[in-house]
């Protein structure tokens, strides 16, 4: 029978499949038919590829499938496929197969439900291999959590640095930033009534650091700052805002009184003592107020710290509230303070000297320069105008300084006209002695042995003088210049102290001078400071030495100088100059008679 040749449409349906069958396999898609109601399962070539089954039969038993799934996924993927059975509908599921070399691939199946032409259900459908997508999107998803972590951390990091830059380390309060954002806020806020700035300075802190150790002090702070969170109310805030510094900022309370006793509450709850390890700590505070009622949080603070300022300077566990009147007397100060820079400048410190006399004979034994300001308008002012201020702005070394300087220059110009100058004592003030330059700065000026003494102020405490402070003592007295004390027996000074520092002198202080004559308990107090100076080779000057009695019983009981004004006023370096030059001219007439 002759061979019949395919038509036209049959040759384009043929190439159709061959195409299709190449575009499958190009692919890598298999494909598979399963009748649900026999063992196996029709694979075709790419399928057997994807299995890496070796094989090349189209008919294959479904255990094939069921065995090459990954143990994990088997009871997921056959539900699957179940479920698209029952349902006599679409089938699609994803799962792992392990390939006889144990690799693991992810496959993806899909299959449409379809009755075949002897009526049995059957499906046909597709699969491919997933791997690589799954995995990429895998590590996607890995790098999106670490990304994700990434960001957390960064926001949990940023909210750390964010309250570590609004907050104090050590005691975990707001800290001056957070205040000024906070008082930034209230200005804006138009329901504040009230506000009230209290600052706050803990006394005593800087002495428990020295005695106790740092350890102690940070002990202090943070109870400290529990306890002004406590009395703190709930709208208000409390903030440490420098070393031993706090701030609380009270909103909306009911008038004077209630701010009184909050006040009040807080100085109590300072008060109390803190216990570190076995000590018990006093600490205290002083506190400056200011208050409004309106939204001046600027001013308030800035006015708070006023009001500290002069509790500070009044005494210790002080309250001072802020007023108009304080203000105008500390503005006068910065004005004085100010001017006394400007004075100093402008060559208007100058010394007077007062004479100091020897209690037996009433020779001229010394001199005292006293610090005078000559201000051009209201004339020479006394230290008792200008000595706190100067101490309070740091000028007091400066003082020291040009008080030194003038008077060696007024030392060489009373010796240019023949007189016999004798020594001259010049105060020293702590800021001073401080100085790691002091003795190049000495040493600069030349200074004459003998004819400078130092006195050391009553505010310099001999107890806690270091090995420092008596290295710079000691190298002053190896360049002749001897060390006076001023002011013994006023409280400042002691024996232990005294013995430390070797001076040459120390000066009775006036307080004990002022009733000598009248009082046989100050004769006897004044003639033990005596007999333990002489025990120590110190000698005695009596300084407030107001009369003619006061000298004469002084000299009785031991003093070997006299200062005071019975015996001469302070006067300007021209007076004190026809002084000197008029006593050297009665010694040497004296002389010239014998």
């Amino acid at each position: 029978m002759p061979e019949t040749k395919p038509t036209r449409s049959e040759r384009e349906f043929q190439d159709l499949l061959r195409r299709l069958e190449l575009a499958l396999d190009a692919s890598q898609i298999g494909v598979w038919e399963h009748s649900i109601n026999r063992d196996f399962i029709l694979w075709d070539a790419q399928m057997h590829r994807l299995y890496d089954t070796g094989q090349v039969d189209r008919a294959v038993p479904t255990r094939v499938w069921t065995n090459a799934l990954h143990p994990e996924d088997r009871e997921r993927a056959e539900r699957d496929f179940e479920r698209a059975v029952a349902a006599r509908g679409a089938y699609n599921s994803q799962f792992r197969i392990i390939l006889p070399s144990g690799e693991i691939r992810h496959l993806r199946s899909r299959a449409h439900f379809y009755v075949d032409e002897d009526g049995t259900p059957s499906f046909i459908g597709a699969e491919w291999d997933v791997t690589s997508d799954v995995l990429l999107n895998a590590e996607l998803g890995k790098q999106k959590m670490v990304a994700e972590a990434r960001a957390l951390a960064l926001e949990e990091s940023n909210a750390r640095i964010e309250y570590v830059a609004d907050h104090d380390y050590l005691t975990g309060m707001p800290n001056r930033r957070l205040l000024d954002k906070r008082l930034a806020e209230l200005t804006m806020d138009k329901s504040v009534s009230s506000l009230a700035v209290l600052h706050l300075d803990l006394d005593q802190l800087k002495q428990i650091n020295d005695s106790h150790g740092h350890a102690a002090g940070d002990a202090v702070l943070r109870a400290a700052s529990l306890r002004i969170a406590a009395a703190t109310p709930a709208n208000g805030m409390a903030a440490r805002v420098g070393g031993d510094e706090f701030v609380i900022v009270l909103v909306n309370f009911n008038g004077f009184d209630q701010l009184r006793a909050i006040v009040e509450d807080v100085q109590r709850r300072l008060r109390k003592k803190i216990r570190f390890g076995q000590e018990m700590l006093q600490s205290g505070a002083s506190i400056g107020v200011s208050w409004s009622n309106n939204r001046r949080a600027r001013n308030l603070l800035a006015e708070s710290d006023l009001a500290l300022h002069q509790a500070k300077k009044l005494s210790r566990n002080r309250v001072e509230y802020f007023s108009r009147q304080l203000q105008e007397e500390l503005r006068g100060t910065r004005r004085l303070a100010e001017e006394l820079a400007e004075a100093l400048e402008q060559g208007q410190i100058l010394p007077y000297y007062q004479v100091q006399l020897d209690a037996h004979t009433r020779e001229i034994t010394g001199l005292e320069a006293l610090a005078r300001w000559n201000h051009p308008e209201r004339g020479v002012l006394a230290p008792g105008v200008f000595f706190r201020i100067a101490d309070e702005h740091g000028l007091s070394a400066e003082i020291d300084a040009v008080v030194l300087r003038r008077a060696l220059e007024d030392r060489a110009a009373w010796q240019a006209t023949g007189c016999n100058v004798p020594r001259i004592a010049v105060n020293i003030s702590p800021a001073r002695l401080a100085d790691p330059t002091l003795a190049d700065k000495l040493r600069r000026l030349a200074i004459p042995p003998g004819a400078i003494v130092f006195e050391l102020v009553e505010t310099i405490f001999l107890d806690d003088c270091d090995d420092k402070f008596l290295a710079n003592v000691d190298l002053i007295k190896q360049m002749g210049i001897d060390i006076e004390i001023d002011d013994f027996g006023s409280g400042h000074a002691s024996l232990i102290g005294l013995v430390r520092l070797k001076p040459k002198r120390l000066k009775i202080d006036r307080q004990l001078v002022a009733d000598v004559v009248e009082s046989a308990e100050q004769r006897r107090v004044v003639g033990s400071i005596v007999e333990i100076a002489k025990a120590l080779d110190v000698e005695v000057i009596a300084e407030g030495v107001e009369t003619e009695a006061h000298a004469v019983t002084l000299s009785r009981l031991g003093c070997d100088s006299l200062q005071g004004f019975a015996l001469g006023y302070p006067s300007s370096a021209v007076d004190m100059g026809r002084f000197l030059a008029l006593a050297s001219h009665e010694g040497k007439s004296q002389n010239v008679a014998g």
